[in-house]
């Protein structure tokens, strides 16, 4: 029963049962007679450090001037003081004898000579940072001493704490007491000074001077600790007797002059701690300035600040790379969070993150970074944007799409054409992580719109950028978005290279397409290309055609063995894919391509597109006729593809293209049978002269046409039947001179082979195709030669 109460009252290992925090491994050095401990809250997890100090009677001095320190620790507060967060006494029972012990929880800090020894640092790096320590000290004893009204009493390397910041911070505060300036009072002035080494004491401390004391300032006897500070820190050595003061041989020379007016033999005259930090030279320096600026940003305009960011990414690489790492990151963090840093800042901060472990990145700095995407900055958002690359691989798919996407959407839409694309070519980065509800239900239909962008560049990058994302799609999404958005849109877009685009995607997504889909569709629309204006658009369509004439052929060797298990399904790419694939990604990431260029595009898209509208208007009658196949080939040998009330644009097009073909009858049938004999030169002769159509079986080549016509311009009708129209006679100059014979009809139309050569080869194509069209007499020569006979 003793046994149970026993450990009721004093707890655990861990703690007492009233101490709602875990004590840890101690380190190995403290303050006087407490001792320190790592820990951590039992709540969740945080780390902090807990100082306890023990004693076996209620009414020990040590104890007494632990609560002391304790009540002092909990009533002063300031940024260079130790921040206090819990404490309790605990009384235990061991035997017959009760322990008393006294726990304070404290932010987690670490001893100033331990982590000395951690930091390794040397020459300027260490004297940057002793420098800056120090001033944080003597801002914290200035603070005691000038506007609390304050004595320390035992200022020196124990005293001093590290936190995880690296900033220095002053505690022990058991021998603080309240400044006594009354020269009346007989008593001594510090009731716990007895726990002060004698190395630390001042002459007067060491006599007991109280008299001395009260007639010197405030600040005597803890500037005599400040100096034994300063000469801790740079002997490396503890301070074992007040005559060792003497030896300034380690002290920095710009420091030397302060640090002897610190150990003045007279209190009167020795150095106030405000003044040490505003005269010496020692701490001026570029550590001190940049921290200094950085905690009073607000203070600072907006001139001084982009300025100041600019810089700091170089500066930062001069500076110790621990501070960089564990307090100026920090600093930026909370500056950009709190709206007091601008754009240049998020700069700088991406840039020293990069010196971050994985680990640390995403603790330290991307949770700024996502709550930073919810700023109406729009530098901000650009700056985002733009180094999206730099943090977005780190970023988990919940937060992408829970929290990242909804807010960069926003600049899809934005009015400035900047914003859309750096928009456009974020999702490179950030489509890997996003749902499939995300990318069908807003991603695509955001796309679709930027495929029709007043921007040709936008237009560009955003086929480049579906042929990349397009593993991402579901097969459904794919059949239906990829043709539509490549052929439909990309081919026949006026901006060369988006047709060129738009050829290169169909090449790096050649695997998700079946072999129908690539004769039906792909094919009829590339090769159309081959004779576009722009020769890299040429080139690109002659590539694409011999990749998928290959992927056809392996589909003919396959059906030849009877091995069409697979190639229904899908065919694999061709070696070349992974290139074509590596190209899009380049041009859309890299500098100095159509996406960089952005203004010059706009610029000088007006130009572009007169110098290709003929072309265009040339070839976009023909791409018609062929998408018109494509799409009935889909209707009657392929399943409906899914969603066709779709919001995401390219569905919607598809529709639309689907009701317009179902119409009217598409003129394919005229070219199916090429495998049948052409026509000899004297039966297309015969053709030709039939004025209208007779009663008598066609021949063989025309019989296979639809009953229907297709609706076509004289060009489109030419341009389908030049490829198995009879060639004009090379020699023409002769049968102007022949006599016709009888068998021949003056209205014959074939009497054009009399005239001179065409200028081009359209008239004598449409005349030979028998379409019962009858060309002008004039046009065609007839009444010359009725003239002549």
């Amino acid at each position: 029963m003793f046994k149970f109460l026993k450990e009721v009252v004093s707890g655990s290992g861990s703690g007492p049962n009233n101490l709602p925090y875990n004590i840890g491994e101690p380190y190995s050095s403290a303050w006087g007679s407490w001792t320190h401990h790592r820990g951590t809250s039992k709540d969740d997890g945080s780390p902090v450090s807990i100082f306890s100090l023990s004693g076996s009677n209620a009414n020990d001095g040590h104890l007494a001037a632990g609560r002391n320190g304790v009540k002092r620790l909990r009533t002063v507060r300031h940024p260079n003081i130790l921040s206090f967060l819990h404490s309790t006494e605990v009384e235990a029972f061991e035997g017959s004898s009760a322990k008393v012990t006294i726990y304070i929880v404290t932010e987690p800090v670490m001893p100033l000579s331990e982590k000395i020894k951690e930091l390794g640092l040397e020459g300027t790096q260490r004297d940057e940072y002793y420098a800056w320590g120090l001033y944080r000290i003597a801002k914290a004893v200035s603070f005691l001493n000038n506007d609390c009204k304050l004595v320390h009493g035992n200022v020196c390397l124990a005293s001093v704490v590290v936190t995880q910041t690296l900033d220095w911070k002053l505690h022990a505060f058991d021998v603080l007491s309240e400044f006594d300036a009354n020269e009346a009072s007989m008593g001594p002035m510090l009731q716990y000074e007895w726990l002060i080494g004698s190395q630390y004491k001042p002459m007067e401390l060491s006599k007991s001077d109280w008299a001395t004391i009260r007639k010197s300032p405030p600040w005597s006897i803890d500037s005599w600790g400040l100096g034994c500070l300063i000469y801790e820190l740079f002997s490396g050595m503890k301070l074992s007797r007040t005559e060792d003061l003497r030896n300034t041989a380690c002290i920095p020379k710009s420091l030397l002059p302060d640090y002897q007016r610190l150990l003045s033999s007279m209190p009167s005259r020795r150095l106030n701690s405000s003044k040490l930090v505003e005269n010496s030279e020692y701490f001026q320096n570029k550590l001190v300035d940049t921290i200094h600026f950085m905690e009073i940003l607000n203070l600072k305009d907006s001139v001084e600040k982009d300025t100041f960011f600019r810089k700091l990414p170089t500066l930062a690489e001069q500076l110790p790379r621990q501070i960089v790492l564990k307090k100026l990151i920090p600093l930026l963090a909370s500056a950009l969070e709190f709206g007091s840093a601008g754009a240049p800042a998020l700069t700088a901060l991406l840039k020293m993150g990069t010196w971050l472990s994985p680990e640390e990145f995403s603790a330290k700095v991307l949770p700024t970074i996502v709550k930073l995407f919810t700023s109406n900055d729009r530098a901000i958002r650009v700056a985002l944007l733009q180094h999206i690359d730099q943090f977005g691989e780190s970023l988990s798919s919940q937060i992408v799409d829970e929290q990242v996407y909804p807010h960069v959407a926003t600049g899809f839409s934005d009015t400035s054409a900047f914003l859309r694309e750096l928009t456009l070519k974020s999702m490179l980065v950030l489509a890997a992580k996003l749902s499939q509800r995300t990318i069908s239900g807003s991603l695509l239909k955001f796309l679709s719109k930027l495929q029709v962008d007043e921007e040709p560049a936008i237009r560009t990058n955003t086929t480049i950028l579906l042929g990349n994302i397009a593993s991402y799609l579901n097969e459904g999404m794919r059949k239906r978005v990829l043709i539509n958005a490549f052929t439909v849109r990309a081919l026949r877009d006026t901006f060369p290279p988006a047709r060129g685009a738009g050829v290169m995607a169909l090449c790096a997504t050649s695997s998700y397409y079946d072999v129908t889909e690539i004769a039906t569709r792909i094919l009829p629309n590339v090769v159309v290309l081959t004779i576009d204006p722009d020769s890299d658009v040429r080139s690109k369509a002659f590539q694409a055609v011999d990749q998928f004439l290959q992927i056809m052929k392996q589909y003919h060797e396959k059906t030849n063995v009877g091995d069409t298990a697979e190639s229904t399904s899908g065919i694999s790419s061709m070696p070349g894919n992974a290139s074509l694939l590596g190209w899009a990604m380049s041009s859309l990431t890299l500098k100095g391509k159509h996406s960089d260029q952005t203004p010059i595009a706009s610029a000088n898209s007006a130009p572009l597109t007169a110098t290709v509208s003929n072309a265009s208007s040339a070839t976009d009658s023909s791409n018609s006729m062929q998408v018109q196949v494509s799409s009935r080939v889909d209707i009657d040998d392929q399943p409906a593809p899914p969603s066709p009330t779709s919001t995401d644009g390219w569905g919607e097009l598809e529709n639309g293209l689907i009701e317009e073909r179902e119409s009217e009858k598409d003129g394919w049938d005229d070219i199916e049978p090429l495998e049948d004999p052409k026509p000899s030169p004297a039966l297309a002769n015969i053709q030709a002269a039939q004025k209208r159509p007779v009663s008598q079986p066609k021949p063989q080549a025309t019989t296979l046409r639809p009953k229907t016509a297709v609706k076509m311009t004289k060009n489109e009708d030419d341009d389908l039947w030049g490829s198995i129209a009879a060639p004009p006679p090379k020699s023409t100059s002769k049968s102007l001179n022949l006599k016709p014979s009888a068998t021949v009809d003056d209205d014959d139309p074939w009497a054009a082979i009399a005239a001179p050569p065409p200028t081009t080869k359209a008239k004598p194509l449409s005349a030979g195709r028998g379409r019962g069209n009858k060309p002008a007499a004039p046009k065609l020569g007839a009444q010359r030669i009725n003239r002549t006979s």
